[in-house]
C-alpha cells in the first residue's frame, strides 16, 4: 500500500497505518435501523400527517391559505411527538 505524501515525513506512519487496520477489523452492529428510525420515520410521520390532516380540515376550512398553515402545523406538531416518543424510549 501506498503511503500519501504528507505521510512521508512523518515518524508515526507505520503506527497510524496499524490503527486504521484495527480500525477496519472491528465488528459492531449495523446501524441501519437506528438510521431509518432517525431519519425515515420522523419524514413518513410527516407527510402522512399532512395528508391526513388536509383530508380532514378539506371540508372544514374552505380558506386555502389557512387550511395549509393548520395542515404544516398541525402536522409539525404529531411529528415532534413521535420523535419526542423514539428518543424517550432510546434513552
Amino acid at each position: 500500500m501506498d503511503q500519501p505524501k504528507f505521510c512521508e515525513d512523518c515518524g508515526q506512519k507505520h503506527d497510524c497505518s496499524e490503527v486504521y487496520r484495527q480500525l477496519g477489523k472491528k465488528e459492531g452492529q449495523s446501524v441501519t435501523f437506528k438510521v431509518v428510525v432517525a431519519f425515515l420515520i420522523p419524514i413518513l410521520v410527516f407527510i402522512a400527517s399532512l395528508v391526513v390532516f388536509e383530508h380532514i380540515l378539506a371540508g372544514m376550512i374552505e380558506t386555502k391559505e389557512l387550511r395549509i398553515a393548520v395542515d404544516f402545523l398541525l402536522a409539525v406538531a404529531v411529528t415532534s411527538a413521535v420523535v419526542s416518543v423514539i428518543k424517550r424510549t432510546k434513552a
